[in-house]
């Protein structure tokens, strides 16, 4: 970071520009232009913020933005990718200890009390008489119609 921030402050005094200039400019306090100049990341609680920043000041100065970017990104992923490889699998195994241990200490009261699903039966029979009644007008429907064509044919076979 401390790359970028003198990059910033060489072409900055190149330009002739101060940095009061700067923080009208882009509407950045003075301070925060200082520390990015000085590349202390520490003053700024919002990465994010950060890189807007940078990325706004790069921009100004003419630099080309993207690649000013790219640096702060690796020096960002340096600066935050250094956790001991075992400091993460203590952790997990943490979490893992601790999932257990809540699963057999479960509390049950009358507020916690996990319900079983109630099966609604009114429902359930409702819906069986409902199909029953379809599927026996069905086959009274065809039954009457099969009743009719059969004294129809027998009519007809006593006409000729």
């Amino acid at each position: 970071m401390e790359e970028i921030g003198n990059l910033f402050a060489t072409t900055r005094e190149a330009a002739g520009i101060t940095l009061k200039e700067v923080s009208e400019d882009l509407s950045i306090e003075e301070a925060i232009l200082e520390n990015i100049e000085d590349g202390r990341t520490g003053a700024f609680p919002d990465v994010f913020e950060l890189k807007k920043f940078v990325y706004n000041y790069a921009k100004y100065l003419g630099l080309d933005a993207e690649k000013i970017l790219e640096e702060f990104n690796e020096y960002i992923f340096e600066v935050t990718s250094k956790i001991p490889v075992k400091e993460i699998e203590k952790q997990v195994s943490e979490n893992l200890k601790n999932q257990e241990e809540s699963k057999v200490q479960k509390v049950i009261s009358p507020y916690t009390k996990e319900e079983k699903k109630k099966i609604n039966w009114i429902y359930i029979i409702t819906f069986i008489i409902v199909i029953s009644c379809f599927f026996f007008s069905i086959f009274w429907c065809i039954k009457q119609i099969s009743e009719k064509l059969i004294i129809q044919a027998i009519i007809s076979e006593r006409i000729i």
